[in-house]
């Protein structure tokens, strides 16, 4: 089973939110590209919402991203998993990032957006019991943007993700 590690976070300017996926997939490995593969809706949505090109070269969206008070990440740092489905993921391989050091770092947090089930819940069972109780940042579960999602519209998942414009105005 092939072992995988994301990639460093996409700190934007004053961080008020965080926008995690699970683990980049296949495609987003090879490129060492956040979410890479051609049909998925993340960098469209970022377009809708924040007028980055979607087609632009890599490097000009993220320095796009940058301007904003976003930071980009995983909410693991490796496991293993074959291929690119959440659903491979070895559980027991799983280990999260660093986020009791990135809230330290950026206190000004307000909330954190799941891109997908997957990363919700390795965030609540590997990060939340090292957090401090009560949590003060909301916890926001979003329609996945990748391609396996197929079961609702890019419209509804744009409608779903407008709620990261209240955490950037």
């Amino acid at each position: 089973m092939s072992r995988v590690q994301s990639f460093a976070p996409i700190i934007g300017r004053q961080p008020r939110v965080v926008i995690l996926g699970s683990m980049p997939g296949v495609a987003s490995l090879e490129a060492l590209q956040y979410y890479a593969h051609p049909r998925n809706a993340f960098w469209p949505i970022l377009g809708e919402l924040f007028g980055i090109d979607p087609t632009a070269e890599y490097e000009a969206r993220i320095r796009e991203l940058e301007k904003l008070p976003v930071i980009l990440w995983d909410t693991l740092q490796a496991c293993h998993r074959p291929g690119s489905l959440d659903s491979d993921i070895d559980a027991d391989s799983a280990r999260a990032n660093d986020f009791p050091g990135l809230l330290r770092r950026f206190p000004e947090i307000r909330a954190i957006l799941f891109n997908g089930a997957t990363s919700e819940k390795y965030f609540r069972q590997l990060v939340v019991p090292q957090l401090p109780d009560p949590l003060s940042i909301q916890l926001l579960k979003m329609p996945s943007t990748s391609p396996a999602h197929a079961g609702m519209r890019f419209e509804e998942k744009l409608a779903a993700w407008r709620r990261l414009l209240e955490f950037t105005d």
